[in-house]
């Protein structure tokens, strides 16, 4: 494999366009890295289209009017990542012990290439060596068989199969556990609270033609050049046709700038860009609710001196009356809060927030996209909330080109949550699933990822089987999480690739490697598909025809069923081997289990551009308790959760262009300019010079809040960034150190990795 972390470190700007040629040379340099072979350019030919192969990395809809090339740089990387020729083999564990892997960088760990083989822990040698599948399941059926269920956790990442996913729930609910923590609670489980509280519906409401008929966007706290690259398509023809769209980020983000798009030959040959956003809003970290209640308040007094003066109101007065509770209580306090507090907390002038209201009073269908930049702080509801009231006055909800428009992150995560993966059992259809596979579900809550965490350190967590991901790399609290992962009885993890989370074995430890999603999957009823729902509540049909990366792999449901069968007492409704040979059993089995969703789930599922399961709120039904949409007070106007004190940061995690969650695929982050390293602070010059700091000194992030009061990440490079003062930024996760796990979000649990306390000290 070909290192790429010494390359030399650059921190030149980039003054490029998203897209464009970058993106391209990007996407060659990773193919040529991973020596990938023809098929991965065929794979990509037939990525999210109809009939194809839906992608592994984020969950932006899939048109039915497909592009000729449908993938982005990001999901170009992540087929070359999953497609590489390298393998990671028993051979290779005979050369490396897992103590000498815990020293190499994430990104070397996954370059090692694809697992081969079903490998055990061997404490005695400090190697995993290579066990068949039968003594595998076995070993971990008999030690699951030991445990009290609810000590159990079964973790899944958000890129899993509906069908697998239903597999999943419905064995570790048989085995008695309603320990099901995802990847949604690390990021988007603030949206399922929020706006399941104040709208009724746990996700967004917009479609993807919806794009095609707003006249206004307002882009909260979501980097789509990064994060969601075909996001810039909509948004760039948005632009064209004069579309307000704007933004609100502490970092000026590229994607959200100009767009290059590769598929324009006139743009590629003239090196013309799209410039996307109209306003650019550099708001806080954590300042996001001062933001919206600045633009609420002049759209709400704007619209007292309209009625005062017998002018066209500006509010949707029927609306409000018709479909909501709470407006007064809310009005009143928007008009009580002083436009000196709104402008100290966002950051942002008063005239600026005016500037969008108005733009805002005068437009008529209002989309509203974010992402992680509003849900993950500890106030991260109530940023939900005031974006929801914004919405409401205007009665942005529930009509064509408009409605709220959250950017999830991996390509199944909704849907997992759909099919039953919660921790909630209000959440689950436990009668339903008692009825159909007569057995007692249990009743209790279970653990989300926050509260795994919690018993994993505190020793009350026997076992952790994992669904993908690599989560103990993920969550805060690294430093705490490591060692005590250590010392549960059993770890089992599900995978395609090496990672930090395999290296931490328990006292009996399995590493089962799968097929990925864009192989074939040959059963007994021959080739399958399998099923993923975007953002847009959508679900879609894939097929991969890659050739697996060893023909000693199996597929996901195979690994459950043999795990199930090895653990649970056989159930005559239950028949695993025959869902394995026939993944359309599995989606009749989740039709039965969710008629008003999956009506004539298997003939829909080619339906080019997916079939939609329905939303309430975008139909103007409110599952309240009011059955109203609800008007929320916010308790505060940040978000962070704590105060500001002299020397004190607020610290935001990032991705860079160069990495999906905790995969990181190189060191290029292209967009901002760094090459070479990760180990980086972005910081305001003007906070650099009241440090004293040159650009490239070497600085200590240290915790300066609460429980992270002696959290520390030494020797980081000084970036100058446009970033506003008093906000720094660094690379998510290698920052997860800095937080504890109790800064997390109220209700919701989410990690709060955008705003995390810290003072900056100058290394030794």
């Amino acid at each position: 494999m070909k290192p790429v972390a010494d390359d030399k470190i650059s921190t030149e700007p980039y003054t490029g366009p998203s897209g464009g040629w970058g993106s391209m040379k990007s996407v060659a340099r990773i193919n040529l890295r991973e020596k990938v072979n023809p098929e991965t350019v065929r794979e990509l030919a037939r990525q999210n289209k109809p009939e194809g192969v839906m992608c592994v990395s984020c969950a932006w809809g899939k048109p039915a009017h497909p592009h000729i090339a449908e993938f982005c740089e990001n999901g170009a990387k992540a087929t070359a990542w999953e497609l590489t020729t390298y393998r990671t083999t028993p051979e290779f564990f005979t050369k490396h012990s897992v103590t000498e892997m815990r020293g190499w960088k994430d990104y070397d760990l996954e370059q090692a290439g694809r697992l081969t083989h079903p490998m055990k822990y061997d404490a005695a040698s400090d190697r995993y060596v290579a066990v068949s599948w039968d003594e595998a399941f076995q070993d971990i059926g008999a030690h699951l068989k030991t445990y009290d269920p609810t000590k159990v956790v079964f973790y899944a990442s958000g890129r899993a199969s509906l069908e697998t996913s239903y597999m999943w729930q419905l064995m570790a609910r048989m085995y008695g556990s309603q320990n099901l923590p995802d990847s949604s609670n690390m990021c988007h489980e603030t949206t399922s609270v929020g706006l399941k509280s104040a709208i009724g519906s746990p996700v967004g409401t917009i479609h993807l033609s919806d794009y095609d008929s707003c006249d206004m966007i307002l882009y909260f706290g979501q980097n789509p050049g990064v994060n969601s690259p075909r996001a810039l398509h909509p948004l760039r023809a948005c632009a064209k046709r004069g579309v307000e769209i704007i933004v609100f980020n502490p970092l000026k983000e590229r994607g959200l700038e100009r767009f290059t798009d590769p598929q324009n030959p006139i743009e590629m040959v003239t090196g013309k860009s799209t410039p996307i956003a109209s306003q650019y809003h550099q708001v806080k970290t954590g300042g996001d609710i001062a933001a919206m209640m600045g633009i609420c308040k002049y759209v709400i007094e704007a619209d007292d001196q309209c009625r005062r003066i017998n002018a066209p109101a500006i509010l949707d007065h029927d609306f409000i009356a018709q479909h909501t509770k709470g407006f007064e209580a809310f009005a009143e306090m928007v008009r009580a809060t002083a436009w000196e507090r709104i402008e100290h907390e966002s950051g942002l002038t008063r005239a600026e927030l005016e500037g969008v209201g108005a733009i805002y009073a005068r437009s008529k269908r209002v989309i509203c996209v974010y992402g992680m930049g509003l849900t993950q702080h500890v106030h991260g509801i109530d940023n939900l909330h005031t974006l929801v009231n914004l919405m409401l006055l205007r009665g942005n909800v529930g009509k064509p080109g408009a409605g709220f428009g959250p950017v999830r992150g991996h390509s199944n995560v909704q849907g997992q949550r759909t099919v039953g993966i919660t921790e909630k059992p209000e959440l689950a259809p436990l009668d339903r699933l008692k009825a159909l596979y007569d057995f007692e579900p249990p009743r209790e809550k279970g653990w989300d990822t926050v509260e795994a965490c919690e018993h994993i350190i505190a020793g009350t967590a026997q076992a952790f089987v994992g669904l993908g991901g690599n989560l103990a790399r993920a969550v805060p609290a690294t430093a705490e999480i490591e060692p005590a992962w250590q010392r549960m009885d059993l770890t089992v993890s599900i995978a395609t690739k090496l990672n930090r989370t395999h290296l931490l074995p328990g006292k009996t430890c399995y590493l089962l490697p799968c097929l990925g999603r864009i192989e074939t999957d040959e059963q007994a009823s021959g080739p399958q598909a399998v099923t993923m729902e975007d953002s847009f509540s959508r679900v879609y049909g894939s097929r991969g025809k890659a050739t697996p990366a060893a023909e000693t792999l199996l597929s996901e449901p195979a690994i459950l069923a043999g795990i199930a069968k090895a653990t649970l007492a056989p159930n005559p409704k239950v028949d695993w081997d025959a869902w394995v040979g026939d993944y359309g059993l599995v989606r009749d089995a989740i039709e039965a289990t969710y008629p008003d969703k999956f009506t004539r789930f298997n003939e829909r599922m080619w339906v080019p551009g997916g079939f939609w399961k329905g939303v309430e709120a975008a139909h103007r039904q409110w599952l309240t308790e009011s059955g109203r949409a609800e008007f929320n007070v916010p308790t505060t106007l940040n978000a962070t959760g704590f105060e500001e004190a002299p020397g004190r940061f607020r610290l935001m995690t990032l991705r860079s262009n160069d990495q999906f969650n905790t995969t990181v695929y190189g060191y290029h982050d292209r967009f901002r300019g760094i090459k070479g390293t990760r180990d980086i602070v972005f910081m305001n010059r003007g906070d650099m010079a009241n440090m004293g700091l040159a650009e490239h000194d070497l600085v200590d992030l240290v915790g300066d809040a609460g429980e992270n009061g002696d959290r520390r990440v030494n020797k980081l490079l000084v970036v100058p960034y446009d970033i506003p003062q008093g906000c720094l930024g660094a690379y998510y996760p290698e920052c997860n150190i800095l937080m504890p796990v109790t800064h997390k979000a109220e209700q919701s649990h989410v990690p709060a990795g955008k705003s995390v306390p810290v003072r900056v000290e100058r290394t030794v």
